[in-house]
């Protein structure tokens, strides 16, 4: 009978090699963004182009480097914000659900530490919700909505600005050690 460390059942868990956040970000992170989304452009109109719910997603779902907590994550977050919009309810879900699992395998293959790449993550998964968002909402609504496609680009640049500076913050609520 071999007891060390690797087979004894009782041995302390090992370090992990993704950093952890504090219990309390996980929850009120994506609560602030969900609530930003939702009540700031009510005051502010063009802060309904930031969308900070897909950046918080896209964060923690790179973060963790877990496609299932990808898919939990995103579909928690776009169902509360399903819940607080006037969208039909399960849209904002399954188009975050995707992009939640899609960033947290992107995030087990590729170091996404630099801003360069964080711009581009922020880049690419905005055109991929919106691409999400627009068929679901042609497959399951029968919604025909035209796609300003020069516009969607520039909000996409515009969210990708702003996932840097949202990224360095993020970072610094992981836990010390």
């Amino acid at each position: 009978m071999n007891l060390s460390g690797d087979s004894f059942p009782f041995a302390p868990p090992r370090k992990t090699s993704h950093p952890r956040l504090r219990i309390m970000s996980l929850v009120i992170v994506p609560v602030l963004a969900i609530l930003f989304q939702v009540y700031v452009p009510l005051f502010v109109e063009p802060a309904s182009y930031v969308a900070l719910p897909l950046l918080v997603t896209v964060y923690f779902a790179v973060l963790h480097r877990s496609p299932i907590y990808g898919i939990f994550l995103g579909a928690g977050i776009g169902l509360v914000q399903d819940s607080l919009s006037h969208q039909p309810i399960g849209m904002f879900g399954i188009a975050k659900t995707l992009v939640g699992y899609a960033a947290a395998s992107v995030g087990m293959r590729f170091d996404v530490s630099h801003p360069a790449i964080r711009f581009g993550l922020g880049f690419l998964f905005f055109l991929f919700h919106e691409a999400c968002y627009w068929v679901l909402g042609a497959a399951l609504l029968g919604l025909n909505t035209e796609r300003n496609v020069p516009f969607v680009l520039l909000l996409a640049l515009v969210n990708a600005l702003i996932s840097i500076p949202l990224f360095y913050f993020l970072d610094k609520l992981r836990e010390n050690g």
